[in-house]
């Protein structure tokens, strides 16, 4: 057992995790974002980055073990006694209840790392947590954290290779854009040979690499420039995954200004349909996964493996585009208010008639429905 530091607070869990850590242990390494810059992002505004200490998370990890070595006993009491135990054990800490108990159900298979740059800590932390980690539960077959381009440049080869080494499995990285311009507008702090050089380098140490596209950043001044020079950022890297995260822009983001005050025109959903297919014409020469799991996605199908996959998903871009102008509405009426969750839904009869219904009452048309997915997805 690890001595935790005068100031541990107990079992902490950050605000978000990649879709695709669900049912993972969440562990909390750092607070908010090192960097904060970003326009595009009001997460961690007004909220300042720390380190926590080895020993505290270390501290969190045997929470964590106390908390299921109970509960994978608990089975041989009464009902009596296991009401009991369990109120202790979620008076003593509430999080770390909810958390083992959580990823006891997912067979303790996947942990990702909080909170928005896990690899800003000193390797050798990172690499101390990551060992006792191992160390306690070493039935793991995952650890994974997000990092940025700029951070990923500072660390030398060694110590990713030595992170890679002691657990850690994948990287997500928030490229965005591969246009420098565009990367500059909304302050990423990284640039186009910055997001190769890290990806690079992260594919290098052996560890798999997730990077994010978020088609729309650009606006539709930079549509083009940004999927062709994410596609050649991508071809250069060929990172494992591409996950698809399209842009959404509340009223309190830095970037909203450029709306407002006519610098940035706003794509629309059939904008983004057709930078999607930009982009994956000339994606050539790699074998990553596209995925397209965020419900900001207006084409969940759009995913597959490169390059075999690659008719297939823009197959189901153009689907949407030869869409006419009343099926559009419907669809992306259904996407953005959650009634329609895959491409198949959209020939349910019963569905349609709901949407039209929608439609109808709120006196949506060609020429409003743009602002109206706005205002939808102003509130994600």
């Amino acid at each position: 057992m690890t001595k935790q530091s005068s100031g541990y607070m107990g079992y902490e869990i950050g605000p978000i995790r990649p879709p695709s850590e669900a049912r993972s242990l969440l562990l909390r390494v750092s607070r908010n974002c090192p960097w904060n810059n970003c326009r595009f992002c009001g997460l961690y505004k007004d909220k300042p980055f720390s380190i926590r200490k080895p020993q505290d998370v270390m501290a969190d990890i045997d929470q964590l073990k106390k908390m299921i070595t109970a509960l994978e006993g608990i089975s041989t009491y009464s009902q009596e006694d296991k009401q009991k135990i369990i109120s202790e054990l979620y008076e003593q800490d509430a999080n770390a209840y909810h958390m083992a108990l959580t990823w006891k159900q997912s067979n303790y298979a996947s942990v990702f790392l909080q909170d928005a740059d896990s690899l800003a800590i000193k390797p050798t932390h990172l690499i101390q947590i990551l060992e006792y980690l191992k160390s306690q539960f070493p039935e793991i077959q995952r650890i994974t954290a997000y990092s940025s381009s700029r951070t990923i440049k500072r660390i030398s080869g060694d110590d990713l290779n030595k992170i890679g080494s002691a657990g850690l499995n994948r990287i997500h990285i928030g490229m965005e854009s591969g246009c420098n311009e565009v990367l500059d507008n909304v302050a990423k702090g990284a640039t186009y040979e910055d997001h190769v050089a890290s990806g690079r380098k992260i594919k290098a140490a052996g560890i798999e690499l997730s990077e994010y596209y978020m088609p729309g950043l650009g606006g539709k001044e930079k549509l083009q420039e940004s999927a062709i020079d994410t596609a050649l950022a991508m071809n250069a890297i060929n990172p494992d995954f591409i996950r698809i995260r399209t842009l959404a822009v509340g009223k309190k983001l830095l970037i909203a200004k450029d709306y407002q005050d006519g610098t940035r025109t706003r794509t629309t959903d059939e904008d983004v349909v057709k930078e999607l297919l930009i982009f994956l014409e000339k994606l050539e020469g790699i074998d990553s996964t596209i995925v397209s799991d965020h419900f900001l996605n207006l084409i969940p199908e759009f995913e597959g493996k490169l390059p075999e996959d690659k008719e297939k998903m823009a197959n189901h871009l153009k689907w949407f585009l030869e869409l006419d102008e009343t099926q559009k509405m419907i669809y992306q009426l259904g996407r953005r208010t959650g009634r329609i969750h895959s491409q198949k839904d959209f020939y349910n009869q019963a569905l349609q008639k709901q949407i039209t219904q929608l439609i109808d009452e709120h006196r949506i048309n060609p020429d409003n429905i743009h602002q109206v997915i706005n205002q939808l997805m102003r509130g994600v």
